[in-house]
């Protein structure tokens, strides 16, 4: 229950805390995001594949959460993966260009993507991967605040990618 709470309190606090941009390298955020996963998980032996940087414009709290959420779903998601991969990159889609957290993992059918980032939706059994359901609705809704949109693809046993876009002034 308490883990739930917590939940509820990040998306709630998501919402109201001012958005202070500023010039942020992702690199080292995710980073530091993947040493607590690891630091949790010591046994896991993920492949980790960043860029030398990943420069953004955006509130860096903010940010750190889109991250933390992305990259803890994609590290949970990988359980059971012999070669479990994450990458963190930027690719153009629709004449504009995303960040993007990819992973190897589980994967889900696209035939239920819309509803991903909704509150308390799961795509995957409590059972086979534990969460709140409330890490996504987060992760839009900080997107949002930036003036971005995300959207995801994947492919059931082969992985899944999200990619989101921080508005008009999304690259330092």
């Amino acid at each position: 229950m308490s883990v739930l709470i917590d939940s509820l309190l990040e998306l709630a606090s998501v919402s109201r805390a001012p958005l202070i941009r500023r010039a942020i390298d992702l690199v080292p955020l995710a980073g530091e995001v993947v040493r607590e996963l690891r630091a949790a998980e010591p046994t896991r032996d993920v492949q980790l594949l960043l860029p030398s940087s990943l420069p953004a414009l955006g509130d860096a709290p903010l940010l750190r959460t889109i991250l933390q959420n992305l990259l803890a779903n994609a590290w949970k998601f990988t359980t059971g993966v012999v070669r479990p991969s994450i990458e963190l990159g930027r690719e153009a889609r629709g004449g504009r260009s995303y960040f993007v957290v990819r992973d190897n993992g589980a994967g889900f059918d696209m035939a239920h993507a819309d509803h991903l980032f909704r509150p308390f939706e799961r795509l995957h059994a409590a059972d086979e991967f534990p969460g709140t359901g409330i890490g996504l609705a987060t992760v839009a809704r900080a997107v949002q605040r930036h003036g971005g949109d995300i959207f995801a693809e994947a492919q059931l046993g082969q992985g899944a990618a999200f990619f989101f876009h921080l508005g008009e002034a999304d690259v330092s």
